[in-house]
């Protein structure tokens, strides 16, 4: 995955600057724990995975996905992100990941529950609120969620729930879990533009992905006077409007009939808009060395995973666009998952002003200690969080 190849990348050039040398480099990308076994699914063996990466500084926290290309690589480097993702926020959890190789889509909800059920079966040893805190990732879900939490409880007898986040609300999930991760990133943006001193300007933003992400993401910003989303994208098509889109509006076409509507055009020029903002709310690799000189944005902010390669942020940073870290931008998902497990392990439920509240505070204050190492270390933004996290975790 060149995504992984991007954060390898920039993982090795983090410990430069921070003088680790090649065995202390190793020794902190190392998994403490990677458990590998095989689920029966009427008689075929699917492969399963969960890999711990530290818990140096809390339990091992992050996703599961089922999904055929689901591999033992992909998931050590994935869990090796979320420490480093948990980090860069100051969150007192480590990196976890985890899947089953097989593709949900293809079949009935009983075989789905029978996997959901059987991968627990197989890690109930090696989870559990104080030890790894599993979410849900792709082809996951809440649903899928709560069957593992009670399959967890029949086996442990726990009843905190706090082993899985990402649940139904009604089996302890947390309010404001949908919409954390385009809050986080909007929270993020403002904190930047304020530190920067842009922040009284009214700026325009053009979003690459109208899914939950970048619809919420937008939604929030176009609520804020001093921003106007002019632009959004899908896999399709592209609308614009200068004046500024009611985003709302937009939003239910989409839902609706599965475009953007009238007055969409193809979607290769949004990197090219003449925008302030260009927020990336869709795939790894959106903006490669192939494109990235059609960007005139000042701002880019990763709000997906991987967003930008490796030579195309070196390219960036020399033209001085300030690129808001997917490590930091798009945290608000595991923030309010963080915050998900408190609520469980308090046996306590906070009102959605509560979660968006705690979620603006954590995020603006991991903002303003990455600008401000950025600013004092003459690094650009993804530096600057890079190494922080690195520290941490040494």
């Amino acid at each position: 995955m060149s995504m992984l190849h991007t954060a390898q990348k920039l993982i090795t050039d983090s410990s430069k600057r921070l003088g680790m040398s090649q065995s202390e480099l190793e020794t902190l990308l190392a998994l403490d724990h990677f458990h590998e076994f095989t689920i029966d699914l009427d008689g075929q063996q699917l492969q399963a995975y969960r890999g711990q990466h530290s818990n140096k500084r809390g339990p091992y926290k992050g996703g599961i996905r089922f999904h055929p290309n689901v591999d033992a690589d992909e998931v050590r480097a994935l869990a090796t992100l979320m420490s480093i993702k948990n980090a860069v926020v100051n969150l007192p959890l480590g990196g976890g990941k985890g899947g089953v190789v097989v593709d949900p889509r293809a079949l009935s909800d009983s075989q789905v529950e029978h996997i959901a059920r059987s991968y627990v079966r197989g890690l109930a040893d090696h989870i559990g609120p104080r030890v790894d805190v599993p979410a849900p990732d792709v082809n996951t879900n809440a649903a899928i969620m709560d069957i593992m939490v009670d399959e967890y409880a029949q086996l442990t007898g726990d009843q905190t729930r706090a082993t899985f986040t990402g649940k139904s609300l009604d089996k302890g999930g947390s309010l404001g879990r949908e919409q954390a991760t385009g809050r986080g990133g909007y929270e993020v943006l403002l904190k930047t533009l304020d530190l920067l001193e842009d922040g009284d300007k009214e700026l325009t933003i053009a979003v690459q992905g109208f899914g939950n992400v970048g619809y919420w993401f937008a939604a929030l910003a176009n609520d804020n006077p001093r921003l106007k989303i002019v632009a959004v994208s899908d896999s399709r098509s592209m609308l614009v409007d200068m004046d500024g889109l009611d985003v709302q509006a937009v939003y239910k076409q989409k839902q609706s009939s599965g475009s953007l509507g009238e007055g969409a055009v193809a979607n290769d020029g949004i990197f090219g808009l003449d925008v302030d903002v260009l927020a990336l709310a869709a795939l790894e690799d959106s903006v490669t060395t192939d494109n990235q000189a059609e960007v005139t944005a000042r701002y880019m902010l990763e709000l997906a995973n991987g967003p930008t390669s490796y030579d195309a942020q070196v390219e960036l940073d020399k033209r001085g666009v300030v690129v808001l870290p997917d490590i930091l931008a798009n945290a608000g998902g595991v923030t309010v998952s963080y915050f998900e497990w408190q609520q469980n392990l308090a046996d306590e439920s906070w009102s959605e002003q509560d979660v968006n509240d705690k979620l603006r505070e954590l995020m603006q204050s991991a903002t303003s200690t990455v600008v401000e190492h950025m600013r004092s270390n003459n690094l650009s933004m993804k530096q600057a969080a890079f190494d922080i996290a690195l520290t941490r975790l040494k």
